[in-house]
This record gives C-alpha cells, sequence and structure tokens, in this order.
C-alpha cells in the first residue's frame, strides 16, 4: 500500500459527529496503552498522526484518519484503564459501543494485545463481541520486538487459546518500530476493503 496522504479527518463521541458513511473503515480495538496510536502511525508512515502517549488512557474519543481519500482508520478508546472512575469506563464503552453498532460502512474490527502478556478478560470480552458481530477476529499481537523470535510461538499459542482462535493466523506478531510484518497487515487489509467494497456495490 503506497501512502500518498493521511489525515486526522474527524474526532467524535457520538454518531452526530462520524463522517460519512462514503468510505470503508477498518477500527482498532485494544488495552490502553497497548499501542493503538504506534501501530497507525507505524503503518501510515508517520511519526505522530495518532497522538502517542506514555500515559495510559489518553484517547477518550473515536479519531477517523482518512488515508489516501480511499478508506479510513479508525481508533476506538482503550479500554481497561485502572485509574478512571466506574462511570468514565462505562462512558468509554457507549462511545465504542455506539460506533460498532450503527456503523454500515465498518469493514472489519481488528483487536490489539500485547504480545508479552496473556490476554485480559476485557480483550476476551471484546473478542468475542467482534466475533458475535461476523468481523474475521484479526488480531495485531504489537510490541513483537520486546521479544525473541523463538518466543513467539509460544506466545500466540496463549493468545489464540485464550481467544479460542481456530486459525494461528490471524494472529500477527508485529513491532511498530522495527514495522515487523507491515507488508503482511496490509496484504490482509486490503482484501478485507475489497470485499466490503464489493459487499455494497
Amino acid at each position: 500500500m503506497k501512502i500518498i496522504k493521511c489525515q486526522l479527518e474527524k474526532i467524535a463521541v457520538n454518531k452526530k459527529q462520524y463522517p460519512d458513511e462514503n468510505l470503508c473503515e477498518i477500527a482498532f480495538a485494544g488495552r490502553s496503552n497497548v499501542g493503538k496510536s504506534s501501530f497507525i502511525n507505524s503503518m501510515l508512515n508517520r511519526t505522530n498522526l495518532a497522538r502517542t502517549s506514555g500515559k495510559p488512557g489518553k484517547t477518550r474519543t473515536i479519531n477517523f484518519y482518512n488515508v489516501n481519500g480511499e478508506f479510513r482508520f479508525v481508533d476506538l478508546p482503550g479500554y481497561g484503564y485502572a485509574q478512571v472512575s466506574k462511570k468514565e469506563k462505562e462512558k468509554w464503552g457507549q462511545i465504542i459501543e455506539e460506533y460498532l453498532n450503527t456503523r454500515k460502512n465498518l469493514a472489519e474490527v481488528v483487536l490489539l494485545v500485547d504480545i508479552r502478556h496473556e490476554p485480559t478478560e476485557q480483550d476476551i470480552l471484546m473478542y468475542n463481541w467482534i466475533k458475535i458481530f461476523n468481523f474475521t477476529g484479526i488480531v495485531i499481537a504489537t510490541k513483537a520486538d520486546k521479544i525473541s523470535r523463538g518466543k513467539y510461538q509460544s506466545n500466540i499459542k496463549i493468545i489464540r487459546d485464550k481467544f479460542k482462535i481456530e486459525d494461528s493466523s490471524l494472529i500477527i506478531p508485529y513491532s511498530s518500530t522495527k514495522k515487523t510484518n507491515i507488508d503482511r497487515v496490509w496484504h490482509i487489509f486490503e482484501e478485507v476493503l475489497v470485499r466490503k467494497k464489493e459487499q455494497q456495490s
């Protein structure tokens, strides 16, 4: 995928603020601090298009990134951050749920997990939700540069078992700094977008 231009198109907390449904969208879900912003920047070959933060829980909105005027990446609020109130957590959950429930041009929801850690209960809930809505169940295992390649398979097996994934090719180790597997991920995303356009035509 050649990235010619990309920009933050919209920041939203409810559907009235979403951009038009004229472009297919791939949305990214994951725990706070799992590396969603770094992943988006890395995929789009930008350093700070999506703002990264050492502070978990920074993304409290849905951020829509327009890519080449052809499709969008959608960064959903991170979940699972302990140091926010129950009310705030419920608000984030409602923001995510409204988007996932109402967006007709949504082509895929991709779950990001940290390859170093066993998925949490909230990760499992999110993954099951993704599957209930008939999305593929693609998992990007971030921070792959933090472990040796020799550990990839054992860590992927933990993720696979936790999520009860039959096809381990759906779990892709990824490093935002080294761009490990970037071509593989783009290939999957391009197929997703083509399939969605075919469904819409």
